[in-house]
C-alpha cells in the first residue's frame, strides 16, 4: 500500500484515530506502532515523528479520551447548572453514556497502564481538569441543598466511585437484565445516586 501524504498534524490525528480503532476492535494486545501505521496507510517509520514507543502512543490515545470526556461533562454542567435537581444526575448520565459509546478507550484511560502519568503532562492536566468539574458539581449541589454538608474532596470521590463502578458493571455486562429490563439506564443510575444525595433524585 502506497505511503499516504499527510500534513504534520494531520498524520499524528490520523495515527491516534488508526489506534483507536485497533484497540476497539483487537484490543490493547494488538496495538502497535507498526499495526498503527499499516491502519493509517504510512510507513512503518512515520509513527516515530509524533511517538517514540508504543506507550506514549496509549498516553496520547487517552489524553484525547480524557478531553473528549471533559467535553462531553462540560457541556452537561453547563446545561443544567441553573437545574441542580437535575445537575448530578445528567453529569453522571453523560459519563456513562460517553463510556458506552468508547467502551475500548475508556477502559484503557482508567486501565493503570500507565503506571508514570507525570511523564505525560497533558494527559495529568485533562485528567485533572475532570476530576476539577466534577468537584464543582458537588460544590453546586452542596449549595443548592441537593448534597449533604462535608468536605467537598472526599464527597466527590464518593460520587466518582459510585458511578465509575456503576460504568464498569454495566461495560462488562454485570447488571442483571431483570434490572435492566424492568428500569431505564437514567433510572437505575439516579437509583444509585440517592445513596448520596439529600433528597431523592426524580
Amino acid at each position: 500500500m502506497p505511503a499516504k501524504a499527510y500534513h504534520h498534524g494531520d498524520l499524528k490525528n490520523a495515527l491516534i484515530k488508526a489506534g483507536i480503532e485497533i484497540l476497539s476492535t483487537e484490543g490493547i494486545e494488538a496495538l502497535s506502532l507498526r499495526r498503527v501505521a499499516g491502519k493509517a496507510g504510512v510507513s512503518h517509520s512515520a509513527p516515530y515523528a509524533h511517538f517514540k514507543d508504543k506507550l506514549e502512543l496509549l498516553a496520547t490515545i487517552s489524553t484525547e479520551g480524557f478531553r473528549q470526556l471533559y467535553e462531553v461533562l462540560e457541556q452537561a454542567h453547563k446545561t443544567h447548572f441553573d437545574q441542580p435537581d437535575s445537575l448530578l444526575k445528567e453529569v453522571a448520565y453523560a459519563y456513562v453514556q460517553f463510556a458506552l459509546e468508547s467502551p475500548a478507550c475508556f477502559k484503557l484511560m482508567f486501565s493503570g497502564i500507565l503506571e508514570q502519568e507525570k511523564a505525560f503532562p497533558e494527559l495529568l492536566e485533562i485528567s485533572r481538569k475532570n476530576v476539577a468539574l466534577l468537584s464543582a458539581t458537588v460544590t453546586r449541589c452542596q449549595e443548592t441543598g441537593l448534597l449533604r454538608e462535608g468536605p467537598q474532596d472526599t464527597l466527590a470521590l464518593s460520587i466518582w466511585s459510585l458511578v465509575h463502578g456503576f460504568t464498569m458493571l454495566l461495560l462488562e455486562q454485570q447488571i442483571s437484565h431483570e434490572l435492566l429490563d424492568q428500569y431505564s439506564l437514567r433510572d437505575l443510575l439516579s437509583q444509585t445516586l440517592n445513596q448520596v444525595t439529600a433528597r431523592n433524585l426524580a
